[in-house]
């Protein structure tokens, strides 16, 4: 099953580093990102699960809980969790889901055959305190991700489900954002938008951020 922008994500029970996790329960209303690994004690993985860790604070401030992936067993997790401690100077604040089943593998749709037969792609999904999925991305072996860019993801859903406006190519929160091409009433235009705006083109309007 492949999972589209939209749907619900899939929920599921599976045993983790931190205990059984419910998924949809242990969201609450909280914006989650769900990440998987192809398998423990693989070098860049190690790098993202430490940077993760790192940004607790960063997820804490948009109400975004952390759920990592792997497809081996929870002993295994807990010996890999000692050596991201380690080496990436950090403590794991996370659960890491003990997918030796593939059973969420095959809910989110990990396993790419192409790839490899048992380990699972490198996915990341947004999911909202609605359980919709909003951003799916998956990475190469090789490349490690961008957790910069998916804050800013995170930034620009939070903010564009909240204001009719839009975020432009490589915008950075505070920066000015697209007011959405529906908005065509000038009375409309003013009470939405007091900071004022500067048409580029008549489709092309841009704003100051709105909850700046």
């Amino acid at each position: 099953m492949s999972i589209q922008l939209g749907d619900t994500a899939p929920d599921f029970k599976q045993d983790s580093s931190e205990g059984l996790i419910s998924f949809h329960e242990w969201l609450g209303d909280s914006w989650g990102v769900l990440f998987s690994h192809p398998a423990d004690f693989t070098p860049v993985c190690t790098t993202e699960l430490g940077f993760t860790a790192k940004l607790k604070d960063e997820f804490a401030a948009r109400n975004v809980k952390a759920i990592a992936l792997s497809v081996d067993p929870v002993d295994s997790h807990h010996e890999w969790i000692k050596d991201i401690n380690e080496t990436q100077n950090t403590i794991v604040n996370f659960p890491i889901l003990a997918d030796d089943d593939r059973k969420v593998s095959k809910l989110y749709d990990l396993i790419h055959p192409n790839a490899s037969n048992t380990l699972t792609v490198r996915s990341l999904f947004i999911i909202d305190p609605n359980k919709k999925v909003r951003l799916t991305i998956t990475y190469p072996a090789s490349t490690g991700r961008n957790f910069h860019e998916i804050l800013r993801v995170i930034d620009s859903l939070q903010l564009t489900d909240n204001y009719k406006v839009a975020t432009p190519a490589n915008w950075q929160d505070g920066e000015e954002v697209v007011i959405v091409p529906s908005i065509q009433d000038k009375a409309e235009l003013e009470e939405r938008f007091p900071k004022g705006y500067r048409a580029v083109k008549p489709y092309l309007r841009l704003t100051p951020q709105p909850n700046r």
